[in-house]
C-alpha cells in the first residue's frame, strides 16, 4: 500500500471541503496557455486565479470563458491575480480580492452577456466600462 507523501496529506483537508461544498476540480486550460485555476464556486458565482502574464489578454480571456462556462447555460465568472501568492480559499484572502482582472456575466434567461474590465488594469479611460 503506498503512503500519501506530506503534500498530498496537507491537500487532503482542502479537497475534502471542496468536495462538500460541491467545488469541483479546475476546468481544462485554454489550449497553449496556462489555464484559469479554479478558486471555488459561492452559489453560482465561480472564481479564477489568471495567470500575471495573461491579466490584460483579452483573447485569453475569451478561450479560459469558453473553457469554464457551457454555451447553452448562465453563466457568472470573476477572475483575479495572486501576486502574493497567499493560498486561494473562499471566501476571498484580501490579498486576492485587491487583485481583480475582469468580470463575467451571461444569462441565457435575459439573452445577455457582460464582459467587464477591472478599474485597476486602466483597460479603459471611461469608469462606467469597469469595476
Amino acid at each position: 500500500m503506498k503512503l500519501l507523501s506530506s503534500l498530498d496529506r496537507r491537500l487532503l483537508p482542502a479537497l475534502a471541503l471542496g468536495g462538500l461544498l460541491g467545488l469541483a476540480g479546475a476546468q481544462a486550460a485554454p489550449a497553449g496557455d496556462a489555464g484559469p485555476q479554479l478558486i471555488g464556486r459561492l452559489g453560482k458565482v465561480a472564481y479564477y486565479l489568471v495567470p500575471p502574464e495573461q491579466a490584460t489578454d483579452r483573447a485569453w480571456y475569451d478561450r479560459a470563458i469558453a473553457s469554464v462556462c457551457e454555451a447553452s447555460e448562465s453563466c457568472f465568472v470573476r477572475f483575479y491575480t495572486n501576486s502574493q501568492g497567499v493560498t486561494p480559499t473562499l471566501p476571498l484572502p484580501e490579498a486576492i480580492e485587491r487583485e481583480p482582472t475582469v468580470m463575467f456575466q451571461r444569462s441565457i434567461k435575459h439573452g445577455g452577456q457582460l464582459f467587464r474590465w477591472s478599474c485597476r488594469l486602466a483597460r479603459s479611460n471611461n469608469p462606467a466600462d469597469c469595476f
